[in-house]
């Protein structure tokens, strides 16, 4: 039975991961802060640690002997992706452990150069830590989370006004992977010890904007008008404007990863979805017709700017 712990394991993302990781027999240690600890749900091979990243490499390694694999489903800004995981690479190399996942979860990380996208340049930072390190690093790439980017913060979809908006010509096909099926294919990535040391690129659906703007009408019996916000060069003057005014990282991100989505830099390469075989993704049409139904109904509470988002 191979022990894997999890940071950030009552996280939307890292709750699922546990959950999978379960599902295939694995041991699982969840990391966790005492006031999350009742948000686990029991198992026989689930065991509660108490601890946080910021706790510092001796304090974390106590939770780390015997384990195999660290996975972290933590998320924030440098203080979390570069200096907490930093902490828990160097507790993992004390405990002795074999492999690590950071946080990345994300587009590909190194199809565009940096200062592109703050968050991807937060993750290859700490990327380089493992250059000198005794484990080995295996890095997920999974597109985007449709729970995300059909959401406020992308600006895509306005269910107030009916409009669905792009930048480009919408034609090129972009990655999307649901949150729970990246949880499943974590899960599987992190028991199967061929992937140390390398980065995997798995995907739920590839599709343009223009198929995603028809699966969306299809799944709410609606017409959105299509909103045209511009050439991709007007994107990234967009997102150099925002940056100037920004009180938050928040208020230009999205557009920043729409950037590397729509000119293909940070399209996944090398997909191995055939390596998983036992993991069937979900359709965006099957997803819109479920959960992400509540994209097409104006949410209650308007997300204030700045404010982190939350997943659908």
């Amino acid at each position: 039975m191979t022990t894997v712990l999890v940071a950030g394991a009552t996280g939307s993302l890292g709750g699922q991961i546990v959950k999978h990781l379960l599902d295939r027999g694995a041991d699982v240690r969840a990391l966790v802060r005492k006031s999350s600890v009742d948000k686990l749900t029991a198992h026989p091979n689930l065991t509660a640690h108490v601890g946080d990243l910021t706790d510092g490499a001796d304090a974390l390694a106590r939770h780390l002997d015997g384990v195999e694999v660290v996975v972290s489903a933590v998320q924030g800004g440098p203080e979390v992706i570069i200096d907490g995981q930093r902490e828990l690479l160097r507790a993992a190399e004390r405990a002795g452990v074999h492999r690590m996942i950071p946080s990345d979860f994300s587009i590909n990380l190194y199809g565009y150069g940096y200062g592109v996208n703050v968050l991807s340049d937060l993750r290859r930072v700490f990327a380089d830590s493992f250059a000198t390190s005794t484990v080995a690093r295996t890095s997920v790439a999974i597109g985007a989370f449709p729970e995300y980017f059909l959401g406020p913060v992308h600006e895509v979809l306005d269910p107030a006004a009916g409009t669905f908006s792009v930048w480009g010509d919408g034609t090129r096909p972009i990655d999307m992977t649901t949150i729970a099926d990246t949880a499943a294919f974590t899960a599987a990535i992190a028991l199967d010890p061929s992937t140390a040391g390398r980065d995997v690129h798995v995907v739920g659906q590839q599709l343009s904007m223009m198929e995603l703007r028809d699966e969306v009408e299809a799944a709410s019996g609606r017409q959105w008008e299509l909103v045209r916000k511009g050439t991709l060069q007007d994107l990234r003057a967009e997102v150099v404007r925002r940056q100037f005014n920004a009180s938050s990282l928040v208020e230009y991100v999205a557009l920043q990863a729409q950037v590397a989505m729509f000119d293909g830099t940070g399209s996944l390469r090398d997909v191995r979805n055939a390596d998983y075989p036992d993991v069937v993704p979900t359709s965006l049409a099957a997803y819109l017709a479920g959960r992400g139904a509540a994209h097409f109904t104006p949410p209650e509470t308007p997300r204030r700017p700045g404010e982190w988002p939350t997943a659908v």
